[in-house]
């Protein structure tokens, strides 16, 4: 891996620390606003499967989102990346969960606009069609998994304490996987437009464990993600208390929604087997952790009634969404004019 790929790299990496920092809060946000896990262990457990995650399932949403656009010049990939990280640490420093995602797809858009490449509006119109569709299926996943529990409660009716412990696990455990998920999901956003112009080659461990070239860069991305999470308490207390106050077993109802959404997106099994059974095919491509988690958080409240609905804090909730509308075109406008200073000042190749 020669220095000048590391320096392009870099703001893929300040990327990854910056979605770390900004979407760890999605997986144990509703965890640690409960209090039912510290925030030092849930940054951990958070560490430890995003990496996991990004190694081992990030192929799907990266392909998914290199056709939007597929950046070829390694100073194009390193401005991309750039714009959307400035965008999302901006939101970040005021305590928005903001869609990585969307910044990203800002950043595409804006090299694309630069560039006079042709945009692939097929592949746009179905990351749009996830922007609506992931909050919804965030509520709907989330509606439905608090009846259940409340059922299961009901019917086992647990001590206090076991309840209590068990949420705990469960929480962890749904932790884990909603990390493991955004790993495989989000990765793309980290490292996705670097996949072309990447030098990186396969490296051999002994004789029987081989990493690509491709997974060695998905890796060093969910390695930032994973340092990044470690800066997630503000935002995560933003997720986890001020918009709805959710409660533990609430709070793993939430995280559990969010994680089965960033599956959905992710899961090339999933898509063969839809596949197989003649239904239309779920579009692999990066989506937005935050859409997932505000919309099952919106979720639990309607599934809680009219009390639930009534505890919701609408102008936190309008801020977040008039951030959502705002990082795209943010970080396409960022993309833009810091793709004219890369070319121009520091007379580096932006795309071929």
């Amino acid at each position: 891996m020669g220095l000048s790929f590391v320096v392009f790299l870099s703001s893929g990496l300040f990327l990854g620390w910056s979605l770390g920092a900004n979407d760890a809060a999605n997986v144990f946000g509703t965890a640690v606003g409960s209090r039912m896990l510290r925030f030092s262990t849930a940054a951990a457990v958070c560490a430890v499967f995003v990496v996991i995650g990004a190694v081992v399932s990030g192929g799907g949403p990266s392909h998914g989102l290199g056709r939007l656009g597929e950046v070829n010049a390694l100073g194009g990939s390193f401005t991309v990346a750039l714009a959307a990280a400035a965008t999302v640490y901006g939101m970040t420093k005021f305590s928005l969960p903001v869609s990585t995602t969307q910044a990203v797809v800002g950043g595409i858009l804006g090299w694309s606009l630069f560039s006079a490449t042709a945009i692939n509006w097929v592949t746009l119109w179905r990351i749009l069609g996830t922007w609506v569709a992931c909050p919804i299926l965030g509520a709907v996943f989330a509606l439905v998994l608090y009846q259940l529990t409340t059922l299961a409660i009901r019917a086992v009716k647990p001590h206090i304490l076991y309840l209590d412990q068990w949420t705990r696990i469960g929480l962890l455990v749904a932790g884990a996987m909603g990390a493991y998920s955004l790993g495989a999901n989000n990765v793309a956003n980290v490292v996705g437009v670097f996949v072309p112009a990447s030098p990186l080659e396969n490296v051999t461990f002994g004789s029987s464990f081989t990493l690509t070239g491709q997974q060695s860069l998905f890796l060093l991305g969910g390695l930032a993600i994973a340092v990044g999470a470690f800066f997630s308490r503000r935002v995560m207390m933003t997720v986890g208390k001020d918009i709805v106050s959710v409660g533990p077993v609430g709070g793993w109802v939430v995280v559990m929604a969010h994680a089965l959404v960033l599956f959905v997106f992710s899961s090339e099994s999933l898509q063969t087997l839809v596949a197989g059974m003649g239904l239309p095919l779920i579009p692999l491509v990066p989506v937005s952790s935050s859409q997932a988690v505000v919309g099952a958080v919106c979720g639990l409240a309607l599934a809680r009634g009219v009390c639930g609905m009534r505890q919701i804090r609408w102008t936190v909730l309008r801020n977040i969404a008039i951030g959502w509308v705002a990082t795209p075109i943010v970080a396409a406008t960022i993309s833009y004019i810091a793709l004219f200073v890369v070319q121009n000042v520091f007379e580096q190749v932006v795309f071929v």
